[in-house]
């Protein structure tokens, strides 16, 4: 039995998503014969392509409590635009008291962001971006605000369709370096 297990886990290793533990908070209860301590975890999973989705689970364990989140995290999982590596587009996310804005970025910059938004940001795939938490850095309510963030996203197949204008037309007019900074060219 126990062989079967750990071939199990290795498959979902070998499987391709990129999964991280983002937070784990101790809760304890107080009762009649001292504290009884539970533990919640915040897990993000994602394929490195474009999916990515979050998890929460609660426990008796540590184990235990990452693998129910990293489950509510594969099941939940959402599409994300990417282009060269970077969002398509500025965008802010908001949650409760906690605001993400996300920048597109040249590159060759990397991933400039908090441990939460970067754990979030690497799963999906997402090489070069500027972020910035403005409000409060709950884990919760940024992990909300980042994922309210990318469900703004749209891609340019997307944008064109929407304003009736040619894929050509808008790729034209894109260029990370120039045109979202306005320097130089």
């Amino acid at each position: 039995m126990a062989k079967m297990r750990n071939s199990r886990r290795r498959e979902e290793e070998d499987s391709g998503f990129i999964e991280k533990t983002i937070h784990i908070n101790r809760v304890s209860k107080v009762v009649k014969g001292g504290r009884r301590f539970n533990f919640t975890a915040i897990v993000v999973s994602g394929d490195g392509q474009g999916k990515v989705g979050v998890g929460y689970g609660k426990a008796n364990e540590v184990p235990e409590a990452i693998r129910k989140g990293t489950e509510k995290a594969r099941r939940g999982q959402v599409e994300v635009p990417i282009v060269d590596g970077t969002v398509p587009h500025f965008v802010i996310g908001e949650f409760g008291a906690a605001r993400v804005i996300i920048r597109p970025a040249s590159p060759g910059t990397g991933v400039i962001a908090s441990s939460a938004v970067r754990s979030i940001l690497d799963a999906a795939g997402y090489h070069n971006v500027l972020t910035k938490v403005v409000g409060t850095n709950n884990p919760h309510n940024v992990v909300r605000a980042v994922f309210n963030a990318l469900e703004q996203l749209e891609s340019p197949e997307q944008y064109a369709v929407r304003t009736g204008r040619s894929l050509d037309e808008v790729m034209g007019n894109y260029n990370v370096g120039a045109h979202v900074w306005k320097t130089g060219a």
